[in-house]
């Protein structure tokens, strides 16, 4: 196999697809190198919403926005103690490129429905990818195999290579064996967060948090290993979006996923979504909110009570993230949420919903009840709910004693909770779950410039190192849906096109003619 490329990437998730194809596109012979069995990493399981002002969609809808108010309207989604460490000056440019990445994903044969509102966003953003996010992952794994580029799986990169300072190439295991390969532009890291790793989230955040799961459990900070191992500087490393409680995925793949995602079909598909009434597209975001959204906290506000598998409560339900460690710490580090009968027809209207997608569509009791039957039991009685929720129906009968003594000023309650004025005491009963506790992704990455490139932690650029996606957040703050994934992709867009221009290197050696598909080394 050839070891010398234009450039490396490391990480086949989203921002590192696009930026193998960029750099293809531009005239670099590009491998990809993948530690996994399939390319996606965590774009692959996402919605896939993508979240750009200026848009097409937006003017054909006669939407007039632009980057400058996106950017005022982003400051305002994070908790102010978290906007203040965001690097304005980064995501300001960052927000200006994204319109533009849009059209060049929809020239890869992508369709979107859209835009969708999402306050406090002024207009809306909100770009959702046809039919789910697997379809980024499929319409570049097919331009690449266009553009002649190597793609390796099953393939960690475990160390970079560097020579006078400059970063010149990659060591990775291929079929269980050492392997050097060299770059002869630049090794850009595309390698995902670390919302997996324990180990990184415990030092940053504290041992509390070590035993909280990510909702990718691969990723695990690989990218921000290797830019910290060549003297890069590595910002916002605490800040993570979450804990936060999720019901577990259903052993089925979601409706969305079976759908056709690329080709004719895809196409087809979105010019369909676009045209579908709002109560359909409603309907069909609810399976969504169903599978990925985390259930509202006023639940526990307004009187619901967490139970682990034995029956029991086990931490203060109104205080978060106390809650979300005590989860973890549960056996199997799951969850259940108990509603009585008040709760239940409380959470069955608006305003009061288990999850929602903003000013789009709203998920209730009957929507759990009739789409996720997994995870929702149901009873007249506390027998009835406990045994079809698999839990102990004696420990659930003592619980509600315990907790309704509380509730009737009989005494304190052993938690901690404070403020409840509704006992639990009649049905119809519903027991959410299991649930467990997730990091959904974290907010740091190495510190890069408007070219990304890596800098170290004088601020100098680490020659040949580009960083891309969670790896090269670059000390921004992306809270609110969509806009990571517009980061993954319009900085995999934008890093392709810099690294063949700031090359230093030997021009590059890719033919025309070399018009091979992606090899799977692993497969070799």
């Amino acid at each position: 196999m050839e070891t010398k490329f234009d450039v490396i990437v490391v990480g086949a998730g989203g921002s590192g697809l696009a930026a193998a194809l960029s750099a293809a596109q531009h005239g670099g012979q590009v491998l990809v190198l993948e530690k996994q069995l399939q390319p996606g990493g965590t774009t692959g399981i996402a919605v896939g919403s993508f979240t750009a002002a200026g848009t097409r969609l937006q003017r054909e809808k006669n939407i007039q926005d632009d980057a400058p108010a996106h950017a005022e309207d982003a400051a305002k989604f994070a908790p102010a103690e978290i906007e203040a460490r965001n690097n304005a000056d980064l995501r300001s440019w960052f927000l200006t490129e994204s319109a533009e990445t849009l059209a060049w994903l929809e020239s890869l044969g992508l369709s979107f429905v859209g835009p969708h509102p999402e306050p406090p966003n002024r207009h809306a953003r909100m770009h959702n990818v046809v039919p789910c996010a697997k379809a980024y992952i499929l319409a570049f794994q097919l331009a690449l195999q266009k553009q002649g580029v190597t793609l390796a799986v099953s393939a960690p990169v475990t160390d970079l290579l560097q020579e006078e300072g400059r970063v010149v190439g990659v060591c990775a295991t291929v079929n269980d064996q050492p392997c050097e390969f060299y770059a002869r532009r630049g090794v850009i890291l595309a390698a995902g967060d670390y919302a997996g790793n324990g180990e990184i989230i415990a030092k940053y955040r504290g041992s509390d948090f070590c035993n909280i799961e990510g909702i990718n459990p691969y990723a695990h900070g690989d990218g921000q290993r290797l830019a910290a191992a060549a003297g890069a500087a590595l910002l916002n490393m605490e800040v993570t979006y979450g804990p936060e409680l999720r019901f577990l995925p259903p052993a089925r793949r979601p409706f969305q996923q079976c759908l056709p995602a690329s080709g004719a079909w895809a196409r087809m598909l979105g010019f369909i979504a676009r045209r579908l009434p709002h109560w359909i597209l409603r309907r069909m975001v609810r399976r969504l909110l169903v599978t990925w959204q985390h259930p509202e906290h006023a639940l526990f506000d307004d009187g619901a009570i967490l139970l682990n598998i034995h029956g029991e409560r086990f931490c203060n339900e109104k205080r978060s993230p106390e809650r979300e460690i005590a989860v973890a710490q549960q056996p199997e580090k799951k969850a259940y949420i108990l509603l009585d009968g008040r709760l239940t027809q409380r959470y069955s209207t608006w305003p009061h919903f288990i999850s929602t997608a903003p000013d789009i569509a709203y998920a209730y009791v009957q929507d759990y009840q009739s789409l996720r039957r997994d995870i929702t039991a149901t009873g007249l009685g506390r027998g009835d709910v406990a045994a079809r929720a698999g839990l102990d129906e004696a420990a659930l009968r003592r619980t509600l004693e315990q907790f309704n003594s509380y509730v009737r000023g009989e005494g304190a309650d052993p938690f901690g909770r404070e403020g409840d004025t509704y006992p639990l005491e009649s049905g119809p009963w519903v027991i959410l779950g299991p649930l467990k506790a997730y990091f959904t992704t974290t907010e740091g990455g190495a510190a890069v410039n408007q070219r990304l490139q890596v800098l170290d932690v004088r601020g100098n650029v680490i020659p040949g190192l580009y960083a891309v996606g969670q790896n090269g957040l670059g000390g921004m703050i992306l809270w609110g849906h969509g806009l990571h994934i517009a980061w993954a992709m319009t900085s995999g867009r934008l890093v392709g096109k810099y690294a063949m221009q700031d090359a230093i290197g030997a021009p590059s050696t890719k033919s025309s003619a070399e018009n091979f598909g992606p090899k799977r080394v692993a497969d070799h």
